[in-house]
């Protein structure tokens, strides 16, 4: 068995390609089905003996899947990762409407214990834009749960996730790795800082209601902005949130008429094209009379057209314009990332021998299987054996008994010779290892 990553993030791809890959929560278990059903027949695999095990993990910062399987018998490592990662990149390619070469120059592909090391990495914040952050534990666990509820995932993939959210445990309760983060949330309150000289004299406008969204909210209005307004798709979850913080619910629909009251909007919905066009915004500031707009859109794909950008009263950042600020104090947090590195090794090592027990040439689960194989032999020749005595009309006792002592003989045989073989050390070791498989007392 192997496991194998594919992915792009913030460090790899830039927004516009990693917004072609962006899934909501609710599309990844219909892509994980059309993922393994199209892949499982491009592999070749041999679906009753290793089934294709899939997980996909898609954030604003990274698209990310997570393949094991068994492979083909006979293929080196390299040739194996090659049957596998490149079809699977081709696949992902399609799915994005990106040529595989452009893809392929802005994608990582891991195999095994590298591909351990960056789940455990993942996990535990250390490939976050902000750096020992704990949202993408939870976005983690909400792809394994969908994975697992779409019959995608397999012994070996559950163990890999399951042991990373082990290994992320660890290291936010014996490490500081998270003390001195700047979330993107507060990230966007300091840049709003640095533009309003009084921050209780603006006022703020959410676009969409989720976990992004109320973190944003809950750092503006530790600011007490003059007033608080949310916008969302469904109007009921927007009140819901807007209660919580004594702001007004407004509906998406009502968005262009309404922006040019808000001094700051910031945008993170789940919408597959932007929601905040150049005309809106055009239209927004000339009601301003040009009084500047502050800007943050955290969706991917984006939620405000990039040509907004380009307004000269317009101050707009996106999910990768905040990576300089929410890096800020990254030195006092290097001695905690070397003790995480340090608890994710260990990770590494104990996953890697787990999947080593179960690989098909090594490990005990191979020896078990060459057990059983050995004895189906012993059986079937003995069984044999004991019909062709039958036939010829040999009473039943003896054959019954000849059958015994044809099993027996062989199971012993080998103990036997070993028992005669070798030095004395080796003879009183090899008895001991007798006694501990054959004499054991029955419970």
């Amino acid at each position: 068995m192997a496991v194998w990553a594919l992915g792009i993030n913030h460090t790899t791809a830039p927004l516009d390609l990693r917004g072609r890959f962006a899934f909501a929560i609710d599309q990844i278990e219909p892509t994980l089905h059309r993922m393994r059903s199209d892949l499982g027949s491009v592999l070749a695999l041999p679906s009753a003996q290793a089934p294709l095990e899939a997980a996909l993990i898609s954030t604003c910062n990274r698209t990310e899947i997570y393949l094991a399987h068994g492979g083909s018998p006979g293929l080196t490592t390299h040739a194996a990762a090659d049957l596998t990662l490149n079809p699977t990149l081709e696949w992902m390619a399609q799915l994005g409407g990106v040529s595989p070469t452009a893809l392929r120059a802005h994608s990582y592909t891991l195999q095994d214990g590298l591909a351990a090391r960056h789940a455990f990495r993942v996990a535990s914040g250390l490939d976050s834009m902000v750096l020992g952050e704990p949202q993408i534990l939870g976005q983690m666990k909400d792809a394994v749960r969908v994975a697992g509820d779409a019959g995608a995932l397999g012994a070996t993939l559950n163990q890999l996730f399951q042991r990373s959210f082990s290994v992320a445990k660890e290291v936010r309760s014996t490490t500081e790795i998270g003390a001195h983060s700047i979330s993107m949330a507060a990230a966007a309150v300091r840049l709003a800082g640095q533009l309003f000289e009084d921050l209780s004299k603006i006022k703020v406008l959410f676009v969409g209601a989720g976990e992004m969204i109320e973190l944003c909210a809950t750092h503006f209005a530790a600011k007490q902005p003059k007033s608080i307004a949310i916008a969302n798709r469904t109007l009921e979850r927007g009140e819901k949130l807007a209660s919580r913080f004594g702001a007004e619910s407004i509906r998406l629909a009502d968005l262009p008429s309404r922006l040019h009251e808000f001094d700051a909007v910031i945008s993170c919905t789940a919408s597959t094209l932007p929601i905040i066009g150049l005309g809106a915004v055009e239209r927004a500031l000339k009601l301003r009379k040009h009084r500047p707009i502050f800007m943050v859109d955290l969706a991917v794909p984006r939620d405000i057209e990039l040509e907004v950008k380009a307004l000269q009263d317009v101050y707009l950042y996106n999910v990768d314009d905040l990576a300089g600020v929410v890096q800020t104090g990254q030195a006092n947090r290097q001695a905690a990332v070397a003790e995480a590195e340090t608890i994710i090794d260990a990770g590494v090592q104990s996953f890697m021998h787990w999947l080593d027990q179960r690989n098909p040439t090594t490990g005990s689960v191979s020896l078990i299987q060459q057990l059983n194989a050995q004895t189906d032999d012993w059986r079937e020749a003995e069984l044999t054996r004991a019909r062709k005595l039958l036939a010829k009309g040999a009473p039943v006792d003896e054959v019954l008994e000849a059958l015994a002592k044809g099993l027996t003989q062989k199971m012993l045989h080998g103990a036997y010779a070993e028992l005669h073989a070798g030095d004395a050390t080796a003879r009183e070791h090899t008895a001991q290892v007798v006694q501990k498989l054959f004499l054991r007392k029955e419970r």
